[in-house]
């Protein structure tokens, strides 16, 4: 009997498709650093937030001046993002219902399941979305000059040592980001904004998230949320 496939000939021949990663511009994500295929880096900051609106007008006022003042410090730009996402409660959800499972009194056991349900409602029906903060501080090398032919033999006959240099590149390189990073983390203090730098498994799944936010509800990674900042 002839072995049957569930594969049509048309696909038979089909060349799987290209990842999508390929159109992505991070090269890799080490050392809590993003490194672009252009060989900038990057650095990203989980800012904390501060309630304006519950401020006085000397303190807005005062809160603007410095964020004016905070802009106008840097000789280098840095980027702003707001990310927005429905809130997610399913590590508390989880932790209600270990408890349910633990508590031996049955009418506390029934209010547990009764007050889990009804949180788990008003987040789906209301919608409630959480947002973070993030400030993104670049770093551009000098562009590097084109190798010659005697360069590039020399790396190919000695690669151990070329992947030496260049991890020591990058390490100088990411020590004059960080510099400017510390410039901006003090910056956002002045303000009154507690920051703190993502490290490389938080980078991973923040892109990881943002480039997948239909799959990252389903698919989760780590919890992002385990990263804190204390907001003022």
């Amino acid at each position: 009997m002839a072995k049957k496939t569930m594969q049509s000939k048309k696909l038979a021949g089909a060349k799987p498709k290209e990842s999508t990663q390929k159109y992505l511009d991070i090269a890799e994500i080490t050392d809590d650093t993003v490194i672009l295929k252009d060989g900038s880096l990057r650095a990203v900051l989980l800012v904390a937030s501060i309630n304006f609106a519950l401020k006085s007008t000397d303190e807005q006022n005062a809160t603007i001046a410095a964020y004016v003042s905070f802009l106008n410090s840097f000789e280098f730009p840095i980027q702003i993002v707001i990310q927005s996402r429905k809130l997610n409660i399913d590590p508390y959800i989880d932790r209600l219902k270990m408890l349910e499972k633990e508590q031996t009194n049955e009418l506390l056991k029934i209010q547990i399941n009764e007050y889990r349900n009804y949180v788990s409602e008003l987040i789906e029906l209301g919608e409630i979305m959480s947002k973070k903060f993030y400030v993104v501080v670049p770093y551009h090398p000098l562009t590097a000059k084109q190798k010659n032919f005697f360069k590039r033999l020399g790396e190919a006959l000695s690669p151990a040592k070329t992947v030496a240099l260049k991890r020591k590149r990058f390490l100088e390189r990411r020590e004059d980001m960080m510099k400017r990073v510390d410039l901006v983390m003090s910056g956002l203090s002045s303000i009154g904004l507690n920051s703190v730098v993502l490290g490389t498994q938080n980078l991973i799944e923040l892109y990881y998230n943002t480039y997948n936010p239909t799959t990252a509800e389903q698919e989760k990674l780590a919890d992002m949320d385990k990263l804190r900042v204390e907001g003022k």
